[in-house]
């Protein structure tokens, strides 16, 4: 009996953390534009809300899968709630990502200043809150289609969340030391955002292919930094 529990829980952890990777890397480079002590405190603030957006989410889990119903119908493609969701989603981070990338890539004469406004925590934790909830819904749609008992679910994102807080700091700080590692991040949460795009579309793209195209790349840069450290 806890064997038959033990293996669905083990493999939903494993799943959200996995799909929490998008999570730490847009949090830690929004994070990455404040001071060090409202960094730190912006990382554990975005993945405890994650936390609490999911689990909050799960007590209305009947109301979550009607989002999976078609809405409406526009040039022969059916949109439903999870798909407006999904292309809302998909559009903010593809523009955030690419934002970030021109930030960092455009020739300036000027050596660059961190300027942090008033309010800046404020307005960077809501665009976390706002993909949360996107990660959110996608999460548990795909949770239900692997198990249904509701506290395997709960446990799962309970523990999948605790591993990302202790992941989240040694990650955030390894994007941070290394601007190429940064850009590639940036590139990574642009394919996340077009394949959500996509699938708001109905056209699935197995998040494996992104995951392993950017750990290869990842690898690619990392031995790069070790051989120009030669």
């Amino acid at each position: 009996m806890i064997l038959d529990a033990l293996i669905p829980l083990l493999s939903l952890i494993a799943l959200e953390v996995i799909l929490g990777i998008d999570n730490i890397i847009f949090i830690s480079i929004l994070a990455g534009k404040l001071p060090p002590h409202e960094g730190n405190k912006l990382r554990y603030w975005g993945l405890g809300l994650a936390m609490i957006i999911r689990l909050i989410l799960l007590g209305f889990i009947s109301w979550i899968l009607k989002l999976d119903r078609e809405l409406f119908t526009l040039f022969d493609t059916g949109f439903s709630g999870k798909s407006l969701i999904l292309l809302a989603g998909g559009i903010f981070l593809l523009y955030k990502s690419t934002k970030e990338i021109l930030h960092h890539t455009e020739d300036t004469n000027e050596p660059e200043v961190t300027n942090i406004k008033t309010g800046s925590f404020k307005r960077l934790l809501m665009e976390i809150i706002l993909l949360d909830l996107v990660f959110s819904v996608d999460s548990i749609i795909t949770a239900v289609g692997m198990v249904q008992e509701l506290w395997i679910m709960y446990a799962a994102v309970i523990v999948a969340v605790g591993i990302m807080l202790v992941a989240s700091q040694p990650i955030a700080r390894f994007i941070q030391n290394h601007p190429s590692f940064k850009i590639l991040a940036l590139c990574f949460l642009m394919m996340i955002g077009l394949s959500l795009i996509a699938e708001g579309m109905h056209f699935k793209i197995p998040k494996g292919y992104i995951y392993f195209s950017m750990g290869f790349a990842f690898m690619v840069d990392f031995i790069q930094m070790k051989k120009l450290k030669k």
